[in-house]
């Protein structure tokens, strides 16, 4: 049997009319400018990194025949909905509310049909709660909040934190976690709490049954 090759999927190509106008818009994200490649022929690529990123997107001249603007569902995937949404409406980005799909797909519809409930998903259910947003030339931007990974999302030997922001929101989970954990069993300290911490944060990210 043959072994299986690693296929790391880094690059996105979305198309823009303007590559300028698009590259001061990514850059007013805070993304990380990565490239910008001019060429004597006229091709040109520019490439960006959202924070926390292992991929990234590029645009150009002479990279796609796509139309400029019709990338649609573009996810990004953070841990705090609320602080991603303000931090997006700080920076001057037309920003949809917080909602979650009151019907199955709502977060593709491009028109107000009604099935988009405002707020974050009951509970904060991971994978429940959206936020979107167009780039200028209106490709389509999704951020949703995932907490906690489905069973064999992630690999559990490999547990990684891409930010500080992801880190502080899993050690928050887990010591809210924690708290339950120490009240079941009368209230006493545990004194393992850091493996406890260790085991819950792997669990979490992994998609694997929680300790309790």
């Amino acid at each position: 049997m043959n072994s299986i090759v690693d296929l790391k999927l880094e690059v996105v190509v979305i198309p823009v009319s303007d590559v300028d106008r698009a590259k001061e818009f990514y850059g007013s994200l805070a993304w990380r400018l990565d490239a910008d490649f001019p060429n004597d022929n006229g091709f040109r690529v520019v490439q960006f990194t959202p924070p926390g990123s292992a991929a990234s997107i590029q645009f150009g001249t002479k990279m796609t025949p796509a139309t400029p603007g019709s990338a649609r569902g573009l996810y990004l995937i953070v841990s705090d909905i609320e602080t991603a949404h303000d931090d997006l409406l700080a920076r001057g980005v037309k920003v949809s509310d917080v909602f979650h799909p009151g019907a199955p797909g709502a977060q593709f519809e491009t028109e107000d049909t009604g099935n988009r409930i405002s707020g974050p998903a009951d509970e904060r259910s991971s994978y429940g709660s959206f936020v979107t947003f167009d780039d200028p030339d209106g490709n389509g931007w999704l951020l949703q909040e995932v907490t906690n990974r489905l069973p064999g999302r992630i690999d559990a030997e490999t547990t990684t934190f891409t930010s500080t922001a992801d880190l502080v929101g899993a050690l928050s989970r887990a010591a809210t976690a924690h708290g339950e954990h120490e009240a079941r069993n009368g209230g006493q300290r545990d004194d393992n709490w850091p493996e406890w911490y260790a085991a819950y944060m792997v669990a979490e990210q992994a998609g694997t049954e929680l300790p309790r």
